[in-house]
């Protein structure tokens, strides 16, 4: 029996593309489920996708899911740069298309960011803190360089878009257009998108609502990391149930991702498949 083919660019760059999905969900599900632990005191406080690392390089074989998730995040990483770049999804180049494609380029740099953690943590060149540590003693950072609190309340303003549109997202868009199935399958898939984009909209206005506070007090202390902003629901009237929310929904999202991994419609740049 003969050697099998090589596969061709494009089908390289789609499956990176879905294995980028799916690390991405799989981040998420773990971040949803230590903040469903915590509702429940069943392990300590939430953790956002920083901390999650910070558990990975503690688990038994840490630098090996590190060093998968790391690759994967890449993976994702370069199709949103392709999404963005070279409209891979054939958006267009209207307004809207234009702003959903910068948005797209900003989650890469994210991802490719959050890639770059994993790989250093495997390298020893990245001791993990807690996330609300590291938060204040970067927005500290910057709120002492000249127009740092401005700086600061624009990353803040930043964070509050995505979650709006995050939230909008979940509301508006119809989620079917998007994958490969059809059915009653498509539209329980498409609830369980609703549900962990909402989530994902929440965790971020969380957070940008405390980055902002910080900015405009004046005072890094009061930064949270992602981690930090969803375990302070807890100290609301019925804490524990909105954390429990929180998580389940932001499992949601990484279920999702997972779903994407096999049945989103990915098409490589048109410059790959010649």
């Amino acid at each position: 029996m003969g050697l099998r083919r090589p596969r061709s660019r494009a089908e390289l760059f789609e499956a990176s593309a879905r294995f980028g999905y799916a690390a991405r969900g799989f981040v998420y599900l773990v971040v949803g489920a230590f903040a469903l632990f915590a509702a429940f005191e069943l392990r300590g406080d939430a953790v956002g996708t920083h901390g999650v690392l910070g558990a990975f390089a503690r688990w038994p074989l840490g630098a090996l899911w590190l060093g998968t998730v790391g690759v994967g995040l890449w993976g994702f990483t370069a199709w949103r740069l392709a999404q963005c770049v070279l409209d891979a999804d054939r958006r267009g180049s209207d307004i809207k298309a234009l702003a959903v494609r910068a948005g797209q380029g900003l989650s890469a740099v994210i991802y490719g960011a959050l890639a770059w953690s994993a790989f250093s943590a495997i390298d020893g060149l990245e001791s993990f803190r807690s996330e609300d540590a590291e938060t204040r003693e970067t927005t500290a950072r910057i709120m002492a360089l000249p127009l740092g609190e401005l700086i600061v309340a624009g990353v803040a303003l930043f964070v509050l878009a995505a979650g709006v549109a995050n939230v909008g997202h979940a509301f508006r868009h119809d989620f079917r257009d998007d994958l490969r199935l059809e059915g009653a399958t498509a539209r329980r898939v498409a609830r369980l998108a609703k549900a962990g984009y909402a989530a994902r909209g929440g965790a971020f206005l969380l957070f940008g609502g405390f980055l902002l506070r910080a900015a405009l007090n004046a005072r890094a202390a009061e930064a949270r990391g992602l981690g930090g902003a969803l375990q302070a629901l807890e100290a609301l009237p019925f804490g524990s149930g909105l954390l429990a929310a929180a998580g389940a929904g932001l499992i949601a999202f990484g279920l999702y991702g997972f779903v994407e991994a096999r049945f989103r419609r990915v098409r490589a740049p048109d410059d790959l498949r010649r």
